[in-house]
């Protein structure tokens, strides 16, 4: 579905991410793992087009059968029409809307009335707390149900890949388990997702596939499940 290669970011004089390639299948989970200033949000930020000082090449194949299009160059917004989605880190909702008028926000580049009806029905049944507080200012809720309220926001552009970054930070682990439940649940309901996050084990847990990242290169890949049991990534990751 998509595909990274070579990718380089830079910020100023700060090379973030050095020649990383990555494959994203379609129908699948897929994790970036790294410490803080690995290149993990640099990559997610770029696929969402925005980065400025990007070189490589980032390629989407929407359907089946068709010829991978690259997305060097695109602006944000093209990068919503064409079906990819960002989850911000920090979750940036606007805290003096409320939360439906947050949800309809993310439907911003469509003009199927129905369809939007039909998919802020299901970002209800995926969220309920955030029906019970259609009405509430989105900056009066929670953490846990700001972060919900910035996955539903992503979700109601109806994309095919959903980018979250760092979905869990600083939630409860309770909290953190419902969290990383309704991803799978998103996934098995025929969205494909890439994952950044600094909680390794709920990451993996879930991932299909997974990316460890050092200094702005990937130094490690394979299934998530396998990565658990890797030696090297448990006295990582893992606290051994």
């Amino acid at each position: 579905m998509l595909e990274i290669r070579d990718l380089h970011v830079r910020y100023g004089g700060i090379q973030a991410v050095q020649g990383a390639s990555l494959h994203i299948r379609r129908g699948s989970i897929v994790t970036l793992i790294g410490a803080n200033g690995a290149g993990k949000s640099s990559i997610i930020r770029s696929i969402a087009g925005l980065n400025k000082s990007v070189t490589g090449d980032i390629l989407l194949t929407r359907h089946e059968g068709d010829s991978p299009v690259s997305l060097m160059g695109l602006k944000p917004e093209d990068m919503v029409r064409r079906g990819i989605a960002l989850s911000p880190e920090g979750r940036r909702i606007l805290p003096h809307l409320t939360v439906e008028e947050n949800l309809r926000l993310g439907a911003y580049s469509r003009t199927d009335r129905d369809g939007i009806a039909a998919d802020l029905e299901w970002v209800y049944s995926l969220f309920p707390r955030l029906q019970e507080r259609y009405w509430q200012k989105g900056g009066t809720l929670s953490g846990g149900e700001q972060q919900m309220l910035a996955v539903g926001r992503a979700l109601m552009s109806r994309p095919d890949l959903l980018m979250l970054d760092e979905p869990s930070l600083g939630l409860a682990p309770l909290l953190v388990q419902e969290i990383f439940s309704i991803i799978k649940r998103i996934n098995a309901e025929g969205k494909t997702v890439l994952l950044v996050e600094q909680n390794a084990f709920a990451a993996l847990s879930v991932a299909h596939y997974a990316y460890i990242l050092e200094v702005g290169r990937v130094v490690l890949e394979g299934p998530g499940r396998e990565l658990l049991e890797n030696p090297r990534v448990k006295e990582a990751y893992l606290g051994g």
